[in-house]
């Protein structure tokens, strides 16, 4: 297999899509699949669809996607109104074919991949749009870890929740650091999910944008530092967008 990127959650922050993109290329990797959010919460979505259109062979779709294409469900005022926002973006394009064909590239967005033994989704295996699994979720709700696990075999690639880590069936959960940011997936036949963080909006307090690399059976964790003060302050220049979209990024939060 070819050395592989795997990319989520972007949330229309160029500065650290750019990043990602330019730090892949440097190592020279051909193939990224995104799981999805390449838009919400950011202050640049166009330009980041425009990236992700061209760089991507494979991009699925995640529930900003969707909710930028259908409706905004069970966003907090905060997320709708960016949501809103996107949408009017895409919808003054001047150029009509520009326009056609990023509502088209929306439009398409598969809710899975797979790839072998791998599984590719946004939220979930059982509900791969909109399910979060949370860390949390090993010690408060086992029941719904177990139920997730017996829906796939292998490995599966999850964003969704921004925050990175391996998912056992015991049910357990690792971060990065507790295996040195690098894993070995074969070898055995153990199913794992492993959620790969966020480009754009990484929430386990590190502020640098998250992706994966795979590399035969190893995945590896890496982390990049971008020019935050850049993407807050093009938050802060949109009436749209709350202020919090900005901040949190500084706190990875």
């Amino acid at each position: 297999m070819a050395v592989l990127a795997i990319i989520s959650d972007i949330h229309g922050n160029l500065e650290a899509l750019t990043a990602v993109l330019a730090d892949i290329k440097a190592r020279g990797i051909e193939r990224i699949i995104c799981l999805g959010d390449v838009v919400g919460y950011g202050p640049d979505p166009l330009p980041c669809l425009d990236l992700i259109r061209r760089s991507c062979q494979v991009t699925l779709c995640g529930n900003h996607d969707q909710a930028v294409l259908l409706e905004p469900n069970n966003f907090n005022v905060g997320a709708e109104r960016a949501c809103f926002w996107t949408r009017q973006c895409l919808e003054d394009e001047p150029d009509a074919k520009l326009r056609d064909d990023r509502w088209r590239f929306i439009g398409r967005l598969p809710v899975k991949h797979v790839d072998g033994k791998m599984l590719f989704v946004h939220g979930s295996p059982r509900r791969p749009v909109n399910e979060y699994i949370f860390p949390d979720d090993v010690y408060t709700n086992p029941t719904k870890i177990s139920h997730i696990f017996e829906r796939f075999e292998g490995v599966c690639f999850v964003g969704h929740t921004h925050v990175p880590g391996l998912f056992t069936p015991e049910p357990d959960f690792y971060s990065p650091e507790e295996f040195s940011h690098k894993i070995d997936i074969g070898g055995d036949d153990e199913r794992r999910i492993l959620n790969v963080g966020s480009v754009g909006q990484p929430r386990d307090r590190d502020p640098r944008a998250c992706y994966v690399i795979v590399n035969e059976t190893v995945v590896e964790y890496v982390r990049l530092e971008y020019d935050i003060q850049a993407t807050v302050a093009k938050v802060a220049e949109v009436p749209a967008l709350d202020n919090f979209l900005g901040q949190r990024l500084i706190d990875g939060r």
